[in-house]
């Protein structure tokens, strides 16, 4: 089963980062899924009460994994990285910087003119 990112697709901080990202070499093979997407795993995440306006998720294995602890596997995960990637290796780093994060995420949309994902 191929590791899930999703993410959304509108937002240039969330593109940029699973760009960044370097997982096949660790994971095999991943997919990544536009959380504005007709796509109906997005749906059934959703119909779970999972919120991607808060967050990202990762569905690696048989485990989910849903904002900061969603960036902090995919950092743990990829290979090489940046200052990003690094910082959010650490779950008490990620869990502190995650919320400031998604609050340039949402200001940045509203500016774009973009509405949430919700």
């Amino acid at each position: 089963m191929a590791m899930e990112i999703y993410y959304d697709g509108e937002c240039p901080f969330c593109s940029h980062y699973v760009g960044l990202l370097r997982l096949r070499e660790n994971v095999g093979p991943v997919e990544l899924i536009d959380a504005r997407s007709g796509d109906p795993r997005v749906a059934e995440l959703r119909a779970q009460g999972l919120d991607f306006d808060e967050g990202m998720a990762v569905r690696h294995g048989d485990r989910l994994y849903h904002g900061a602890e969603a960036v902090r596997i995919l950092s743990v995960l990829s290979q090489k990285g940046g200052v990003m990637l690094a910082l959010m290796r650490s779950p008490r780093r990620a869990a502190l910087f995650y919320p400031l994060m998604r609050a340039m995420r949402n200001l940045t949309l509203r500016v774009m003119g973009r509405r949430p994902i919700g």
